[in-house]
């Protein structure tokens, strides 16, 4: 039996040293990479649509009255939360799941 510990340290070494995918796990390995992509980009327009609707009832709570302190900053973070989601669609090309071009 050969020595695996060995062999994955020669590997880790030298990464050269390793043979290619072959096609069938090369196809599957895309897949799984566009998949956990496209979590990332499901939930940065889930994160946006949940912020927005935050912000649009901070808005209505200002057409009555000043924010507290805490809602001001709550405004605040939720406003970061909507930039850090939209550059995430932006550059997956998907801005178009919050209503972007």
């Amino acid at each position: 039996m050969p020595n695996l510990t060995r062999a994955l340290e020669r590997s880790e070494r030298n990464p050269a040293q390793t043979a290619p995918l072959n096609p069938a796990a090369a196809a599957a390995l895309a897949r799984l990479e566009s998949k956990l992509g496209a979590a990332d980009v499901q939930k940065a327009a889930a994160r946006y649509r949940v912020a927005s609707a935050a912000i649009a009832k901070a808005s209505q709570v200002l057409g009555a009255r000043a924010l507290t302190e805490v809602e001001a900053s709550d405004f605040d973070y939720m406003q970061d939360v909507m930039r850090e989601a939209r550059t995430v669609l932006a550059a997956a090309g998907q801005l178009d799941l919050i209503g972007g071009v």
